[in-house]
């Protein structure tokens, strides 16, 4: 029997007047084919990732009025605010190739 393959999704916001989070959600994708991590191998499951684009995560203060857009993994839940899109790379090797949540980024 085949096992289902599970699926994190990146939430982006783009309610920012600048669309910056379109730009974000771009780089993120970009970054996901350059460093091989689209479709990863944990545990005997294969993980999908995928980038989304959604219209607000109500993080306001960490996207509409801050200098970047908000991201949210999900399922596990780690929420990022100020997200630029130089910001990708680093999501993408830490959280998602290492499993350390970038810190720098993180909104409790």
């Amino acid at each position: 029997m085949k096992s289902a393959s599970a699926v994190t999704r990146l939430f982006v916001c783009t309610a920012q007047k600048d669309e910056i989070g379109k730009d974000v959600a771009k780089a993120l994708k970009i970054e996901l084919k350059k460093q091989g991590l689209k479709k990863l191998l944990t545990g005997g499951e294969k993980l999908k990732v995928r980038v989304q684009t959604c219209n607000c995560l109500d993080l306001c203060k960490h996207c509409k009025k801050g200098p970047g857009a908000a991201l949210l993994m999900h399922p596990e839940g780690t929420v990022y605010g100020d997200v630029k899109p130089k910001d990708a790379a680093d999501i993408v090797r830490e959280h998602l190739g290492e499993g350390r949540v970038v810190k720098r980024l993180q909104v409790d």
